[in-house]
């Protein structure tokens, strides 16, 4: 009889059950990082937009630089390394 076991691993930088969510600003200022969940992903292929953003003097996003999608080990990967060079967690509400 073959027994198959089902459970999520974790890593240093996230797990598989929970996704980056929020915004990460440079140290400079001048550019921001928004992290958001697809809606559309299944649950066993979770995937990630990031969006980059330039900023204003205050630090509130001007200008849209870039989007994509990716893998949620790949957006993990992407956030763990983004605030070892220095970006830090800010407050998204830009209305």
């Amino acid at each position: 009889m073959n027994v198959v076991l089902n459970f999520w691993s974790k890593f240093s930088y996230g797990s598989l059950i929970h996704t980056p969510i929020g915004c990460l600003a440079n140290a400079e200022g001048s550019r921001l990082m928004l992290f958001e969940r697809s809606t559309k992903s299944p649950k066993n292929n979770i995937k990630v937009y990031t969006h980059q953003f330039y900023t204003n003097h205050l630090g509130g996003p001007t200008g849209w630089k870039s989007s994509i999608q990716v893998c949620l080990e790949e957006a993990w990967r992407k956030w763990h390394n983004l605030q070892e060079q220095g970006w830090t967690e800010v407050s998204q509400n830009f209305n």
